[in-house]
This record gives C-alpha cells, sequence and structure tokens, in this order.
C-alpha cells in the first residue's frame, strides 16, 4: 500500500485543529491510522482510504489536539496502516509540524514578512509582537529559513504568528 501525505507539508505551522490530507490506497479499501505526537503525548486515531478496485484514493482527516499535553512546537504527523500478520505498522509517512500555540498562546494564523536590508529578528519581533525579546518565536515558526538567529539575509520571508 502506498501513503502521499500532502498536507501538512513539512514544517507547515498547524493550530489546534490538524487538517491530514493526501491520497492512500493500492487495497479495495484499507484502513489507515495516524498519529500526531512530539514525544511527551499523541492523538491518534484511523480513517478508511481506497476506491473500492485497489486504486488509490484521497483522503482529508480534521484532528483535534487542543485536549493533548503536548509541551513542545514540533509535531509529527504520521499515517500507517497495521500489519494484519504481526501488527506492526507498515509504510508508515511522517511529517514535521509546529504547532502554533506552542509558539505563540491563541495562536490563529500568521503573516509573511520578507526581510528588508539592515533587518534583524529583535526588530521584526518589535514590530510584530511589541518586543525584541520574543524573537524566538520567529526562530521557533522558522526552521528552515532560520538557522542561526544572528544571520537572516534581505528578501527571505519569514513567517510571523499570530494570536
Amino acid at each position: 500500500m502506498s501513503i502521499d501525505i500532502q498536507q501538512p507539508r513539512a514544517y507547515d505551522i498547524v493550530g489546534d485543529t490538524v487538517q491530514i490530507a493526501g491520497v492512500a490506497g493500492e487495497a479495495f479499501e484499507a484502513n489507515f491510522s495516524y498519529r500526531i505526537t512530539e514525544g511527551h503525548d499523541e492523538v491518534t486515531g484511523s480513517f478508511m482510504a481506497g476506491d473500492g478496485a485497489g486504486g488509490h484514493g484521497q483522503f482529508q482527516v480534521e484532528v483535534d489536539v487542543s485536549g493533548a499535553a503536548f509541551v513542545r512546537e514540533r509535531v509529527f504527523v504520521e499515517v500507517f496502516h497495521v500489519s494484519a500478520n504481526d501488527g506492526s505498522e507498515l509504510d508508515r509517512v511522517v511529517v514535521p509540524a509546529l504547532l502554533g500555540g506552542q509558539i505563540v498562546p491563541g495562536y490563529t494564523a500568521y503573516l509573511e514578512h520578507v526581510v528588508q536590508p539592515g533587518e534583524t529578528l529583535w526588530a521584526i519581533a518589535t514590530q510584530h509582537y511589541g518586543s525584541g525579546s520574543l524573537y524566538h518565536r520567529l526562530v521557533a515558526a522558522n526552521p528552515v529559513t532560520i538557522s542561526d538567529p544572528d544571520v537572516i539575509h534581505p528578501g527571505d520571508v519569514v513567517r510571523v504568528p499570530r494570536a
């Protein structure tokens, strides 16, 4: 069987409801499982996918994670199917995502800020949050763009999580 997770994409910022969507199949109808975890807590469930004739079918699941006791901002969205023979997880696909609520309490969405010449994360945090000391929110929300908080470049697009 195959699984292609198309949402969330790697390092998307998600809210209290995580939408997991994609294509799965190569079975008449198969039961797939999902897990959203960050190592301390997890939310699990399952869904059916397939086209009834051994092909692939789209899936979309909304998962409420508001009751989870997550303590980190990075979670892993996993989709897999369970072997009928031994209960092992097969064809597992893992996508890292970021919990907006762990970065900014009350997270609802993010803005995109294009870095201008001479700007710093401190200045961007001051502009958007009223305090430069909250620059760590920008670092957490942009793990691909910002590998070193002291180095950003004009033209970089920085996601600014909002409440």
